[in-house]
């Protein structure tokens, strides 16, 4: 992306951005930011939740053309999908696209609709962060409505920020308070959401949010209980790195060397020495590997969700098959399954910076006497 000043990096090109809308009206800037070609293709992603009206109504009358992503989670509250009908018609939105998650990966790793009761952030990261990151391909920028007011991450983030994928995010509404955004449905008449008169401040999906009230926190009715307060579609940097996880607790990755699909080793070449890493999928085939089984230094075995069993049985087969090397277990593993992940071969388990705060060093050492809870090892030993 090129703004006036060509040779300099995206991270200073948004300081200069936002140095220079500052103290610019909010339609005035989002009239200039729709208007200016270096910053498209543009999108608007909204919720059609407690608020989203008053961006959605800025946006349409400047360009009700502009591209509009509506995440639907399909566990989203009935009011919701019919308030989001009623502004597209309102409004007159031209081009609202409703994004659903993968079909065949909510058969895969929810099929029975029920992985918001046991891990959350996986549930978010198949029904919106995936969605969410295969329809903003093709866009160069995307404009969001969170606000600072709403408290934990967002209250220090400004008008533009850089997302994980280095596109311009856009936050118009970044300084507005609840009462300029009331004020602003009141003067233009416009529609609430439903359940904002039964007490909820931030909606999202039904399972997962509750009335928040008047004197709680913003956002205190989402993930009540789990101090999660976002769905991980708002990160404005690169996520941070992963956490490894060893029976002495948390560790970096020491690993600098890259990792290379099965696909890549047929290339080798019988003199080629080098250290190799592997990435692996839990349901390939351990015997497809025999040939290079030796040769091979950390196999890194994905898990896309916890309760996936086939990497448990790769890492088995692995080690019977004489595989000698690091074994790393990677995705969503939780401290409860650090004593299946040894049993099965094992060494160690990658986590995100996310599951690592919510699930800390202690709780995974206090599994890594994870022999004890090996229940052929004591038969063998009674024997």
């Amino acid at each position: 992306m090129s703004f006036e000043n060509p040779g300099f990096t995206l991270s200073a090109q948004v300081a200069e951005l936002n140095k220079r809308f500052q103290s610019t009206d909010t339609v005035e800037m989002l009239r200039h930011v729709i208007a200016d070609p270096r910053f498209g293709p543009l999108a608007l992603v909204s919720s059609f939740g407690a608020d989203s009206v008053v961006l959605l109504d800025m946006v349409a009358k400047i360009d009700s053309a502009l591209p509009v992503l509506f995440i639907d989670t399909e566990m989203l509250f009935r009011q919701t999908l019919t308030y989001q009908q009623k502004l597209a018609v309102d409004l007159g939105l031209q081009d609202l696209r409703r994004i659903l998650p993968s079909r065949e990966a909510v058969l895969e790793r929810d099929f029975e609709n029920l992985l918001h009761r046991s891990d959350t952030d996986a549930c978010c990261t198949l029904r919106k962060t995936e969605p969410l990151a295969r329809a903003l391909k093709g866009f160069r920028g995307w404009i969001s409505g969170r606000k600072r007011y709403q408290g934990g991450a967002r209250a220090s983030m400004e008008l533009f920020e850089i997302d994980a994928e280095q596109r311009i995010k856009i936050n118009p509404l970044a300084h507005w308070s609840r009462e300029e955004l009331a004020g602003y449905i009141t003067t233009h008449n416009l529609p609430r959401h439903p359940l904002v008169a039964k007490g909820y401040r931030s909606i999202g999906c039904a399972p997962c949010t509750i009335p928040s009230g008047t004197t709680n926190h913003e956002r205190a009715g989402r993930w009540e209980g789990q101090g999660k307060t976002e769905c991980g579609i708002h990160f404005s940097q690169a996520p941070a790195a992963p956490v490894i996880v060893t029976d002495q607790g948390f560790a970096k990755d020491d690993w600098a060397g890259g990792f290379r699909g099965v696909d890549a080793l047929a290339s080798l070449g019988t003199q080629d020495k080098s250290a190799l890493a592997v990435d692996l999928a839990g349901d390939f085939n351990a015997k497809d590997l025999l040939r290079w089984v030796k040769r091979i230094n950390l196999i890194r075995v994905d898990f896309p969700v916890f309760s996936d069993g086939r990497g448990f049985s790769l890492g088995r087969q692995l080690r019977m098959l004489g595989y000698a090397g690091r074994l790393r277990a990677k995705g969503h593993i939780l401290a409860d399954q650090y004593a299946m992940a040894r049993r099965s071969g094992f060494d160690e388990v990658e986590i995100d910076a996310a599951l690592a705060q919510r699930q800390p060093a202690p709780v995974w050492r206090a599994r890594a006497n994870w022999q004890v809870r090996d229940y052929q090892l004591c038969l063998r030993q009674r024997a």
